[in-house]
């Protein structure tokens, strides 16, 4: 198992601060925050820190990974593992590389009532903190079982400064403690996307972020967290920025000013924005001079991977014989449909709409099937097979036209799994881009 850096002045955690204290002095400088579990995602995010000489910040939502495995089969200690092993291998140093938990609280067990689904929430934070993690968001703005729907302001904030002090609890006790920072609020919608379509979206109100600030701050005092609050780091407001299976809200600067404005009224904070993928470069660019100082990005990401895993696929089935082919597309739709937990609720209409929906909406609902047997298989025999038969180059550019660039250029070999990383590494260059990394590694 990989342990974090030992304390020092390049805590992981001091140089998230750092980065965010300089967007807060007014510099256009943010981080990316990469919330995915793919494997081949987390190696695109750790080589895009790598020529950017900056941060690889990764984040476990608490539906992909959890005390008993959640949908990916990890645990925290596992995927803590995963990202530093991937890190290893791409030659990033560890100091470089922030694991943060997101929405952490009692969302996995809604169901349940609220005495038993925080005390799993309690176990839940406890075992990310002692795997190393130090960006903690606590997020306990969802109704339990018997709750008030909507939870009140005040009980959110007084779940979350349990959970604070579960945490600082449990980073007193590692081996080697390390500083913690904390982020609080929620975005809207809930975690796990919209369910909706959704035409237009509001920003949080500056009334609303006030609230919530002033909410956990009182409850952190009176749990007796205070030293908890000082290391709060962020806020997570709603920019006015969503997706849903066909559209994508982009952000509108105007609509969005007196939030923006707002920041100034909270010392030490800056702002954390959720569901931004699918903006344009522009808009990433913008939310961080707007105080959007944390970018997180998921789906985009894997939508990126999809992408490039079926343009092979489609390569594949012009070059290699009908009974040798991966058939992946044919082997993830059978994964889904065997076990539609993940998207029924998400996708309506007729079965045609349904089917369009499971291979490219932009909410993804696919990403939780990668980790099926047959659908991992199916990848690998891809990319075997493309490696075996080569892919000629008028059929890279038909498919993946960038990768064919920088295959002409000798920047790319033009192997299948470097052709899927580099798909998914045209999103984070975007990201690079808004938040001035790429400026650094120019």
């Amino acid at each position: 198992m990989f342990e974090p850096p030992t304390p020092g002045s390049s805590q992981p955690a001091q140089v998230l601060r750092d980065r965010l204290i300089r967007n807060r002095a007014g510099e256009p400088v943010g981080v990316t925050s990469v919330c995915s579990a793919h494997p081949l995602v987390i190696e695109a995010a750790a080589l895009q820190a790598v020529d950017d000489g900056g941060l690889l910040l990764v984040e476990a939502t608490s539906n992909q990974v959890d005390q008993y495995g959640g949908y990916t089969g990890m645990r925290p200690a596992d995927f803590a593992a995963l990202v530093h092993r991937t890190a290893e291998r791409v030659a990033l140093p560890l100091d470089r590389v922030v694991l943060g938990g997101d929405h952490l609280g009692p969302n996995r067990w809604r169901d349940l009532g609220p005495d038993e689904a925080m005390e799993r929430a309690e176990a839940l934070v406890a075992a990310y903190v002692r795997a190393g993690y130090v960006k903690i968001h606590l997020d306990c703005s969802m109704a339990c079982a018997g709750d008030p729907v909507p939870l009140p302001g005040v009980l959110v904030a007084e779940r979350a400064a349990r959970l604070a002090r579960v945490a600082e609890k449990a980073v007193g006790e590692r081996e080697n403690p390390v500083d913690l920072v904390y982020v609080i609020g929620t975005e809207v919608p809930v975690p796990g996307g919209a369910q909706e379509t959704i035409d237009a979206l509001a920003p949080t109100t500056p009334e609303s972020a006030r609230a919530t600030v002033a909410e956990h701050q009182a409850a952190f005092t009176e749990a007796g967290a205070a030293t908890a609050w000082e290391q709060v780091i962020a806020l997570v407001v709603q920019p006015g920025v969503e997706f849903d299976h066909v559209r994508v809200v982009d952000y509108e600067r105007a609509a969005a000013r007196q939030l923006s404005s707002a920041i100034a009224e909270f010392p030490g904070l800056v702002f954390e924005a959720h569901s931004t993928d699918y903006q344009t470069r522009t808009a990433l660019a913008d939310l961080v001079r707007d105080s959007w100082a944390v970018l997180k990005v998921g789906p985009g990401l894997t939508f990126a991977l999809r992408e490039a895993l079926f343009g092979l696929a489609a390569i594949e089935d012009e070059l290699v014989a009908e009974a040798d082919r991966s058939d992946l597309g044919t082997a993830l739709e059978a994964a889904m449909l065997t076990d539609p937990t993940w998207w029924t609720g998400y996708y309506e209409g007729d079965p045609d709409q349904q089917r369009l929906a499971r291979r490219y909406s932009y909410s993804d609902r696919s990403r939780y099937y990668w980790p099926d047997p047959a659908v991992a298989l199916a990848v690998e025999r891809l990319f075997r097979n493309l490696d075996m038969t080569g892919i000629p180059m008028p059929m890279l550019s038909q498919y993946l036209p960038e990768q064919y660039r920088r295959v002409r250029l000798g920047e790319l070999p033009a192997q299948a799994r470097a052709l899927v990383i580099d798909h998914v590494r045209d999103v984070l260059r975007d990201y690079a881009y808004a938040c001035g990394e790429e400026e650094a590694s120019a």
